[in-house]
Formats: structure tokens, sequence, C-alpha cells
């Protein structure tokens, strides 16, 4: 099996899109920890382990459907897609054990059920999308794992819903569809762009209660001085100007990278629309997976990393380039 065979087993340009969900997920959570880079590396073997099980789970159906593939066209043979598959998710929870340690894991294992369940079960029925959407949910999570996962529940429902558009879209890849069915992903992606846009906007409007900062610098007449804490409620409050600028440019950052998500997925989504055939609902899937890292990126801005945000924004550029000699789907 030559290296560039693996690569497309994989789909491996299309992991550039999966180190955002960690990231998302950290940030969400907190902000990003020394685990963080090794639950993405985690994560990416996990994704790469679930399109190999893709793959061998599909071999026969791909002999007809998708012949050029690696296992149909010979040049994967099942058994090495097979082993490929149990080795990267093996890899993947161990990884994330390591960086993560036991909360960690008890993400990663979970996760790495739900991509099998996917691929060798729900794939072909009505759960497909639900179960696909709960894997990139799971996988958000697994980089909040570092701090307070429940803060990262709202970012790891984004991307789910977000997955559950590209997945109903990818069954419709060999068959086409009518333009109904992208035209309810692009609702559900405008909708998503304005949920993420608006909680940014409503975050930056948050006031600094003043009279506890107030309260801990000065306390009531007949107590001790208090050192300033966020654990009893005193701290000192950053001036209000600079709090407000730091804020307008965390909501500028989000609606912009949600704006250029709409823009890149969306646009795919309305040619589909307007000609529903396979070829133009492949492309919007295409689309769906490289354009991810802008909404990965908005999320992370709104949670206040606009640095970090950008840059996995920037990913999607070369994930574009590379998924045209290696395709993502």
């Amino acid at each position: 099996m030559r290296l560039r065979d693996l690569a497309e087993l994989v789909r491996a340009p299309a992991a550039l899109s999966v180190p955002g969900d960690t990231v998302a997920g950290a940030a969400a959570a907190g902000g990003m920890r020394r685990s963080t880079p090794g639950l993405a590396a985690a994560s990416v073997c996990l994704y790469w382990g679930g399109m190999a099980a893709n793959d061998w789970a599909d071999r026969e159906l791909d002999a007809l459907e998708r012949p050029q593939r690696p296992i149909p066209s010979g040049r994967v043979k099942p058994a090495q897609a097979l082993l490929a598959a149990a080795g990267l998710t093996a890899a993947g929870v161990g990884i994330a054990a390591l960086a993560g340690g036991k909360r960690a894991a008890a993400v990663a294992v979970p996760l790495a059920g739900a991509v099998w369940v996917y691929d060798l079960w729900a794939k072909n029925t009505a759960a497909g999308p639900p179960m696909m959407a709960v894997c990139r949910g799971l996988d958000v999570l697994l980089g909040a794992t570092g701090g307070d996962v429940r803060r990262a529940l709202p970012s790891a429902l984004t991307v789910a819903a977000h997955t559950y558009t590209v997945t109903a879209l990818s069954r419709h890849e060999v068959s086409g569809a009518t333009p109904a069915l992208p035209l309810s992903t692009l609702a559900g992606t405008a909708s998503l762009a304005a949920v993420v846009t608006v909680a940014a906007s409503r975050a930056g409007r948050t006031k600094v209660d003043h009279s506890r900062a107030h309260h801990g610098a000065h306390p009531p007449k007949g107590e001790p001085p208090q050192p300033l804490s966020p654990e009893n409620g005193r701290f000192r409050a950053a001036p209000c100007g600079q709090r407000r600028t730091v804020d307008n440019a965390r909501a500028l950052a989000t609606g912009a990278l949600a704006a250029w998500y709409l823009a890149g997925y969306g646009r795919a989504q309305l040619r589909a629309a307007a000609d529903p055939s396979a070829g133009r609902i492949r492309a919007a899937v295409g689309a769906g997976i490289t354009d991810l890292p802008q909404l990965q990126g908005a999320l992370t801005a709104k949670s206040g990393s606009a640095a970090y945000g950008l840059g996995l924004a920037l990913v999607a550029p070369l994930a574009r380039r590379l998924a045209r000699k290696v395709s993502p789907t």
C-alpha cells in the first residue's frame, strides 16, 4: 500500500477540519491548555480511523458506485484498511489518555465507539446524520476536557448541527437530490451563522459588576480588607473603555468568520439547489468539510480567543487546495 493510497483511504486533507473541534472546545471551556495539541492529534487519528473503517464497510457498495476508491480499485486490500482503521482508532484513544488523562479518555472512548457504530451500522439508516453529529459534538467536548466541559456544550451543539447538514447532503452524493434538500440545509447553515454572531454580540454587551468590584476595593466600615480574587467575588475590573474595545473586537471577528463560513458553504448549497445533480451535491459536501474551520474559528473567537479563531479560519483555503488533489468525500 503506497502512502498516497493511504492518504486517499483516510481522506487526509479532510482532517484539517478536525483540530478546530478541539480548539473550539478548549476555548469555550476556559482557554488553551498544554493538553490541547495532544487532544487535537488524538482527534485526527480517530477521524482517519473512522474514514478507513468507512471504506472497509462500504467496499462492496463502492465496487458498484465508486470503483476508483482505494479498496475496489485493488490499491488497498480490505485487511489493510481494517488494520489501519483499528490502529488509528487505538492510537487516537491512547493519545487522548496520555494528553488529557482520565477525563479525556472518558470522552475519547465513547467517541471512538460512536464512529464505528456510524460506519458499521448507522450510516445507511435514518440514524446516520444524527449519529455523525454526535461524533463531531463529542470531538468538541474532547477538547474541553481540560476545563469546564459544560461551558463547551453550545459550541459542541453548533458543530454537531453543521455536521448534520453535511451528512444529510452526503447521502445523495451518488444519486443526486431534489432542490428541497440543499435549501433546507442552507437554512440550517444560515441559522448557525446568525446564532453564533448574535451570541458574540450579546456577550460583548455584558457589563462588569462595578458594585462588586468597588466593594472588593473598599470593604464596608468595620470589615477588614480582603484580597482581590474571583473566588470571593472581589476583583478589580478592567477599565470600561478597554473592556468595551476587546468585546467589540471579539464580536467583529466572530461575525466576520461566521459570514465567511456562510458565504463559502452557503454558496455551494445554493448551486446545489439550482442544480441538485450528484456532482453539485458532492461539491456542497466538500464545501461543508473544507469550510468548517471558519465556523470553528467563529466559535473560538466568540469564546474570547480571536487570534486562535482567525488562525483556524486560515486553514480553510489550504484545505480547499489540498482537496483538489485528494478528495475529502
